[in-house]
């Protein structure tokens, strides 16, 4: 269920697998996206699972309607049942509260300042990355009081960059923004490292990246990839701080 979890200090970050809940084929089994097609009340039955997992209230997960862009919502609490911001990052300097991002392939990036007491969240997708939505997670989380050189970064289960294929255009005009995003598969044609560029863009802001090995969705039958299987649940990253 949850396939993987770190903690520094009072941060908190963890993320799922595809395994222990309750959805069907093609959603089985914890899919955690509501935007899917999937049973809503196997969703919310996930969601609640996946939340006890980590120890959490299910009422203090805040959840993002992501449409691939770089608008960032400051969250100070619950949010109300069935509702999310329309962004695609999240800031919060409410310890307790715990920041969800849902993906597929995309990178999700979490974001923590346990001595701010601050911490986002961003979906980093292709758009989301050329759009600028890690400096602009990383820009809302100082309006709060965190500094960069003190905040560290994980970057969960994503799309490789020996997996993520596309056109040779594509690929010149996403790196054209962000060069380290230049890639190539491993059968030899264009692509996007897009945990490359995020990992080139936070250290460009001075924000550490927590080492770990990548797993790469498409790769893993453990994890949900859209490019794999087009129609697929969502896997979900937490990140949180202690209460005081």
């Amino acid at each position: 269920m949850i396939g993987h979890r770190i903690s520094l200090d009072s941060a908190h970050f963890a993320f799922t697998d595809r395994w222990g809940g309750v959805s069907t084929s093609p959603f089985q089994e914890l899919n955690l996206g509501g935007a899917v097609g999937d049973d809503p009340a196997a969703v919310r039955a996930n969601r609640r699972l996946a939340a006890a997992d980590l120890g959490l209230d299910p009422a203090d997960v805040v959840w993002m309607n992501q449409v691939h862009g770089r608008e960032t919502a400051v969250v100070a609490e619950r949010q109300p049942e069935g509702t999310a911001p329309t962004v695609d990052a999240l800031v919060t300097a409410g310890r307790g509260l715990a920041l969800a991002v849902l993906t597929a392939d995309c990178v999700p990036v979490l974001l923590a300042d346990p001595e701010a007491g601050v911490v986002g969240a961003a979906h980093a997708g292709r758009p989301g990355l050329a759009a600028g939505v890690v400096p602009a997670v990383v820009a809302a989380m100082v309006e709060q009081g965190a500094r960069p050189e003190r905040t560290t970064a994980v970057i969960g289960p994503s799309v490789c960059g020996r997996c993520y294929e596309v056109p040779a255009a594509l690929r010149a005009e996403v790196a054209a923004l962000e060069p380290a995003t230049a890639g190539e598969t491993s059968w030899g044609t264009p692509a996007l490292d897009l945990p490359a560029g995020v990992r080139a863009q936070l250290g460009s802001l001075g924000v550490t990246v927590h080492p770990q090995p990548h797993t790469c969705t498409l790769e893993s039958a453990d994890h949900f990839s859209y490019r794999r299987e087009q129609r697929t649940g969502r896997l979900a990253s937490y990140v949180w701080l202690d209460p005081r």
